[in-house]
């Protein structure tokens, strides 16, 4: 019998609070609607990273027809003490029809009645920052109006 490896450990390191725009369809695609979503700002709170979102980043999406939403997003964090970090994070959003129906309709939805993780890849020069290069993250999210909330863990 081969040895398997420990659960790798989940350490938590921040909440990301991002603003988001209006849905912009790109209408069906062989694979779903694509779509795209302006991310417009937000902060960045924890225990290993602190900042802002920059605005300019975007959510790419594709609503699939087995009611998944593939989701990739990709911006950028300012840090509290000037370094820019790209941030790429890939994942899934979907639960019951009804349950998606309010989220759509920008209703309040309790995060536990939907699936919705990421896995986050983080990136930048600044050189007092660049053991983020070496990081994978997992987030679990919540969606709301105007907003997406993240919590992050460094997966360990």
């Amino acid at each position: 019998m081969i040895a398997s490896v420990a659960t790798p450990p989940l350490t938590p390191m921040t909440q990301i609070v991002c603003d988001v725009g209006e849905m912009m369809s790109l209408g069906a695609s062989a694979n779903g609607e694509r779509r795209c979503i302006a991310l417009l700002g937000g902060r960045v709170e924890g225990p290993e990273l602190n900042g802002v979102i920059l605005p300019g980043g975007s959510d790419w999406q594709l609503s699939r027809a087995d009611g998944v939403l593939e989701i990739d997003a990709h911006y950028i964090i300012l840090t509290a003490d000037g370094a820019r970090v790209e941030v790429q994070s890939k994942g899934l959003r979907h639960g019951p029809p009804e349950v998606v129906a309010r989220l759509v309709r920008g209703e309040p939805v309790d995060p536990g009645e939907y699936f919705f993780r990421t896995v986050m890849r983080l990136s930048t020069g600044h050189p007092d920052w660049l053991h983020l290069n070496k990081v994978m993250a997992l987030a679990a999210g919540r969606r709301e109006a105007r907003q997406v909330v993240l919590d992050v863990w460094r997966i360990g």
